[in-house]
């Protein structure tokens, strides 16, 4: 097995940690950043940065919730989460790293970062459910190998994806359920980026 000590990988808003869990596992210098114990605004990168990981909050850019985005913009949250993007961007800038990832779910977060590199469903990494993601960055695109999406009825007949269904309301562990990186895609981004 290849010692991969020496390869620092900073996942930037981690939050679990599932996004860059295949690297820890394989023995990389895992870093992650993310509240309450690291702020991305206030972080500065060690030197010889080799892959970086980042998923700034989606709240406030995410097309489910667009029907908010006015008041948002005016209360100043738009704004507050536009800073930490910057930050990401800063911490990518500084360390040039080998390759990195921004991800964020479909919404207006094109407005900042532009067309996304890359589209995907945790569905076609092997996780049977539905939530489209972007992809911005200078990354291997990992090749899909699809499967079929489950869904569950609803009582007014719509078909909704499983885990939207599990993951209904807004409490913290539901918001961490439905924002944690599928664990197929994160295997295939891993062996595409080693």
């Amino acid at each position: 097995m290849m010692n991969n000590s020496d390869k620092i990988i900073l996942d930037l808003c981690g939050g679990t940690g599932a996004w860059s869990r295949p690297y820890k596992e394989a023995g990389y210098d895992v870093r992650l950043v993310t509240l309450p114990e690291n702020d991305v605004r206030e972080y500065e990168p060690p030197a010889n940065v080799y892959g970086i990981l980042a998923a700034p909050p989606c709240t406030h850019f995410t097309n489910s919730g667009a029907q908010y985005w006015q008041v948002k913009d005016t209360d100043g949250r738009t704004l507050a989460d536009t800073m930490i993007i910057t930050a990401c961007l800063r911490i990518i800038a500084m360390s040039k790293p080998q390759w990195w990832a921004m991800e964020n779910p479909t919404g207006r977060f094109v407005r900042w970062m532009g067309k996304p590199s890359m589209t995907f469903n945790p569905y076609d990494y092997g996780d049977p459910y539905t939530k489209r993601t972007c992809l911005w960055g200078m990354f291997t695109h990992p090749p899909k190998t699809p499967v079929e999406p489950e869904y569950v009825l609803a009582s007014n007949g719509d078909r909704y994806s499983k885990i939207n269904m599990s993951t209904g309301g807004k409490s913290e562990k539901t918001k961490e359920l439905r924002s944690t990186t599928p664990p197929g895609f994160a295997r295939a981004f891993f062996k595409a980026n080693p």
